[in-house]
């Protein structure tokens, strides 16, 4: 783990594996950090140099206070990108991550190489349902909205069989600055990529959990229809945070993926 400055504001950031090797960066989900990518990172970093922050307001990553699009979210990844010195890079972003790799791509397509979408969209629910929700944390917290993001996050049988993990991943959630979490929440509301999807011009997988709550497969799957060439695959018994899940299945998608678009 490390630190740096990213737009005059403190990021948090790790980097692995082997120098001189392709690249990969991870981008979290809203309401996490970078350690919900542990069991994907370690078996990749022994073959690849990777890349995992966290957003601002989110872990270990300062504030930036004031509104903020998705587009700024993309402007702080690529600057830290070009402060470490990777890219192109298979970006692989997860939820809201999925919207700023998307997003990175348009505005700085030199460092994508590739991109693996996992339970994300071009436009992530209606604009009412994150106003609704924006209403509820700002009444009640995060706590508020709690147990309901859990049941769509994870399957059924993660709530029921993984108690105690999902007591973590619960704290992760509620323990995100207020603030912050609203201001990704508004990032997300205002964001619709639909016009650009058709313009992606990299290799691109699609994943998606079967019992994601968030993003549906159905959801999921109308994306990758309008990325030319793009691959879509599902992940049985997962929902939203399939690298919580069923991370051996999720990294073997990756690996698949690198396998077939890397020289």
């Amino acid at each position: 783990m490390a630190f740096t400055r990213v737009k005059g504001a403190t990021a948090h950031f790790a980097s692995e594996g082997a120098l001189g090797a392709a690249s990969l960066v991870f981008v979290n989900a809203l309401g996490t950090d970078f350690r919900i990518w542990d069991d994907i990172v370690a078996p990749l970093a022994r073959r690849y140099r990777i890349l995992r922050y966290d957003k601002r307001g989110h872990g270990l990553s300062e504030s930036i206070p004031g509104d903020a699009g998705i587009d700024d979210y993309a402007r702080d990844l690529a600057a830290l990108m070009d402060e470490r010195g990777i890219g192109p890079a298979t970006i692989v972003g997860l939820s809201i991550g999925g919207l700023i790799a998307q997003e990175i791509y348009r505005q700085r397509p030199d460092l994508v190489a590739s991109l693996v979408l996992c339970d994300t969209a071009v436009k992530i629910g209606a604009d009412e349902m994150w106003t609704a929700r924006i209403a509820e944390v700002e009444e009640g917290g995060i706590e508020a909205i709690a147990d309901g993001t859990m049941q769509r996050w994870f399957s059924a049988d993660f709530r029921a069989r993984r108690s105690v993990e999902l007591a973590g991943w619960r704290a992760m959630l509620t323990r995100t600055p207020v603030a912050d979490y609203l201001q990704a929440c508004r990032a997300i509301r205002h964001a619709d990529l639909r016009p650009f999807a058709g313009a992606i011009r990299v290799p691109t997988l699609c994943v998606v959990g079967d019992e994601d709550g968030s993003t549906p497969a159905p959801l999921v799957r109308e994306m990758s229809k309008l990325i030319g060439g793009a691959k879509f695959e599902v992940i049985a018994g997962a929902g939203h945070l399939p690298n919580l899940e069923r991370p051996d299945v999720l990294r073997l998608l990756i690996e698949a993926h690198l396998r077939e678009t890397l020289p």
